[in-house]
């Protein structure tokens, strides 16, 4: 079970921003990577760190989750995105993310962010009156790997960036947000740089995709198929029960509405699934099976 984040940054819970903020800052300067290379146990406190103080940060989330718990969605943080023009571009923080061949969120810079480049040297938010320092002259691509079921929900990754002349090399926590495709690209603006995720969703074994529709097979035995029944679908999101009409053709499609992938940029919005039917013929009948489908035969002429 996930500490609660209060614990986490060892405040209570009628703690106030500053106290909540100074938390953070000790707790991260303490458990930075760049401070303890190789040391695992650090890296996963400052994750835990991090998505505490992502939470409580925010009096919107901290409301949320001071109302729900564990129950409060991740995904709730992205429900706030806009879609650009022509669908293909989202907003966030006011930032636009460039056109790129696939679909393009943008999470603009601040946030954590700018608190860790002012903890580790870097200029942040609070630098801007003393120029800012860029990363890197030309837009960096960063390939990220999902299953169909963290593109589902949103992921996570860490991130190793190259050095620059600038910058020493350094891991960043990325956020993928629910919906992203194969092609997609993430824009982030750490420190004023362009930063792109490049989106790949491997295969998945039950499930095909077609934009925000899930597509499966489902095995229906001839039976059922002829004389209707029940069967049980695998969906991302748990099991539901499938009523099979009487004389369902193979191939058959029926429709589960929002048990598809969420929209990018407006996962509340799902897609759907698609159940194709795939009729399986008996095998090893018995004498008697053989006879009636040999009296079926003559009915049906």
């Amino acid at each position: 079970m996930a500490r609660n984040y209060y614990e986490v940054l060892g405040v209570s819970k009628t703690a106030a921003e500053k106290d909540i903020r100074q938390a953070f800052r000790r707790l991260a300067r303490k458990h930075h990577p760049d401070v303890n290379p190789g040391n695992k146990e650090a890296e996963a406190r400052f994750k835990e760190i991090n998505q505490a103080y992502e939470v409580l940060s925010d009096p919107e989330k901290r409301k949320k989750y001071d109302q729900f718990g564990e129950g409060w969605r991740h995904a709730e943080q992205f429900q706030q995105a806009q879609r650009g023009p022509g669908g293909r571009v989202y907003r966030w923080g006011g930032s636009t993310a460039g056109q790129g061949d696939g679909p393009s969120i943008d999470f603009g810079s601040g946030g954590i962010g700018d608190i860790l480049e002012e903890m580790m040297g870097g200029g942040g938010r609070g630098g801007r009156g003393r120029g800012r320092t860029t990363l890197w002259a030309t837009p960096v691509e960063a390939p990220v790997e999902l299953t169909l079921e963290e593109a589902y929900a949103g992921a996570t990754r860490i991130l190793q960036l190259p050095a620059t002349p600038q910058s020493q090399a350094r891991r960043l926590e990325v956020r993928v947000p629910p919906g992203v495709d194969t092609g997609s690209r993430v824009h982030m603006a750490p420190d004023g740089a362009d930063l792109y995720l490049v989106v790949t969703v491997r295969p998945h074994r039950r499930y095909t995709r077609k934009g925000a529709d899930l597509f499966m097979d489902l095995p229906v035995p001839l039976a059922d198929a002829i004389l209707g029944g029940e069967q049980v679908v695998e969906t991302l999101t748990g099991k539901v029960a499938l009523t099979i009409p009487p004389e369902s053709q193979n191939g058959q499609a029926f429709r589960l509405r929002g048990r598809g992938m969420p929209h990018l940029g407006g996962p509340e919005r799902k897609g759907d699934l698609f159940v194709a039917l795939k009729v399986v013929l008996p095998t090893g009948l018995s004498g008697r099976e053989k006879e009636l489908f040999q009296e079926l035969k003559g009915l049906r002429r």
